[in-house]
């Protein structure tokens, strides 16, 4: 995706072609910190209408004017949220805000600028060769690092050590800071370092940082360093790993310039935008499969139900990534019923959301009551409760409480339930099949033309089916679950008969 990305933004500007130090001072170029960088683009960006952040669906008011003062301020960022709230996204959006082309000292191994060289490497070879000094150039998408924060990350790793082996080669002291293999962090120097979950760092680890932030000094096995590095920090942390599995260090916390909150999508509307640029379907799919836009809410209301759901760890968090692989599921369930009954096209039921229970179990963190239930039967639940609460905006209100000899808007549909009647949908009926065991169960078409008169026809038989599971959640209906599908009786001619 990098390397695609990076040959599209070639088009636009190729690599210059300034090759020597004599060149470069000769040309229209002056250094600047990556912190003005950054500055100085989204400033063009803002005056110009530009969005400085795409793709970021919900973060337009709230999130992204955060990140666009912090960076206009100059500060290192902490993005603190829950997960699946597109951190590390955010992060690597930062790229799109730098120059395209920076040019470096060919050969240095933290991207020197050759006006302005702080390792020893270019200084002398500056010395060197003077106005012959080879220039490379360095193209935005390579000056982005990145690092997940794990327990067994050393100071080596990110700051660096002494090579033994570069000693011997070399023939060189202990003593001679030429020995120093860099570490990831100065080898960001004039880039974007973003350190993935902060708290899960060790605090002796996070203590190395203080001076790298404030002072601009690395330390490595008694070397002392005045390396004014130039480098776009950016942190992100989970709340629930404050208490989990560590915390973030006081001093380092003093040191990053703003923590910005991110947070889960503010309603249904902005769910679905983000599945829809998010989610992977097939150009075939989407030609022989009608997705309803009731199921597409559906499938959202399941990621709030979640949410807000005694039986899943709030603190935890539920991943907006368990929207988008549930529909994803979604749509393979009703591909692999197009590929067995050898229809043409088929439209999403209401049966293909027990495909989406694998990619809601492995992204819900229950608490005790929710494992006593199983995995499974919470998925369920989410599902059955989504259903539940949708099914007022699109038919009557079921009262707990009728009034004595009152007609109720679904009394003739369960009236034919209560008569021994049933319905079974099997999980793989084909088109024809399907709609005629809906077709068979009378009123139900009464009251979809009654209260949903601007329907989709492609819609009909998805709401009927909609209306059956509704009325189950309601418990004015039975749901059975067997091998082969669904079985909706009456709820209370099931109790008598069995009695």
């Amino acid at each position: 995706m990098k390397k695609i990305e990076k040959n599209v933004l070639d088009k636009i500007m190729e690599k210059p072609t300034i090759k020597t130090l004599g060149k470069l001072k000769s040309s229209s170029y002056q250094p600047k910190n990556i912190q003005e960088e950054l500055a100085q683009n989204l400033r063009a960006r803002i005056r110009k209408g530009i969005p400085s952040f795409n793709g970021l669906v919900g973060y337009e008011n709230t999130v992204i004017p955060d990140v666009e003062r912090a960076l206009l301020s100059g500060h290192s960022i902490n993005l603190l949220g829950l997960r699946g709230q597109a951190k590390t996204r955010l992060a690597r959006k930062m790229i799109d805000l730098l120059d395209e082309w920076i040019p470096i000292v060919e050969g240095s191994e933290i991207n020197d600028d050759p006006l302005q060289p702080i390792s020893r490497f270019s200084k002398e070879l500056i010395a060197e060769k003077g106005e012959d000094t080879p220039v490379d150039w360095l193209h935005r998408t390579d000056r982005f690092f990145e690092k997940l924060a794990t327990p067994d990350v050393t100071v080596a790793d990110l700051i660096g050590d002494v090579d033994p082996i570069k000693a011997a080669t070399l023939k060189l002291s202990y003593a001679d800071e030429r020995v120093i293999h860099f570490g990831m962090i100065p080898r960001a120097h004039r880039s974007i370092f973003v350190l993935n979950e902060l708290p899960d760092l060790q605090a002796r680890i996070q203590v190395a940082l203080f001076s790298i932030l404030q002072e601009k000094e690395i330390q490595i096995r008694g070397f002392k360093l005045r390396m004014p590095l130039e480098i776009q920090f950016v942190f992100t942390a989970n709340p629930e790993d404050y208490t989990n599995r560590g915390s973030i260090v006081t001093p380092l916390k003093d040191r990053i310039g703003s923590q910005i909150l991110t947070h889960y999508p503010h309603n249904i509307e902005i769910a679905k935008r983000i599945t829809a640029q998010e989610a992977v379907i097939s150009e075939e799919n989407k030609k022989t499969i009608h997705i309803p836009e009731l199921a597409k809410t559906l499938i959202e209301q399941i990621g709030f139900e979640a949410r807000k759901s005694e039986f899943v760890d709030s603190k935890s968090g539920v991943s907006t990534r368990m929207s988008i692989t549930a529909f994803e599921n979604l749509i393979s369930t009703a591909e692999r019923r197009l590929l067995i009954t050898q229809d043409e096209t088929t439209a999403v039921r209401l049966v293909d959301f027990l495909g989406v229970i694998p990619a809601i179990n492995g992204k819900i963190e229950l608490v005790y009551e929710g494992e006593q239930e199983g995995a499974e039967q919470i998925s369920f639940h989410l599902i059955s409760q989504a259903i539940k609460t949708l099914f007022p905006n699109y038919f009557p209100k079921i009262e707990k409480l009728q009034k004595q000899n009152a007609n109720g808007p679904y009394d003739d549909l369960l009236g034919w339930f209560f008569n021994d009647n049933e319905l079974f949908l099997e999980d793989d009926l084909s088109e024809k099949e399907y709609k005629k065991a809906l077709d068979k169960v009378p009123a139900i078409g009464e009251l979809i033309k009654k209260h949903q008169k601007d329907l989709d026809p492609n819609d009909t038989y998805f709401l009927m089916e909609f209306l059956l599971w509704g009325l189950e959640s309601n418990q004015k209906l039975t749901k059975v679950r067997t091998l082969e599908g669904f079985h909706f009786r009456d709820s209370l001619g099931s109790y008598i008969s069995g009695l």
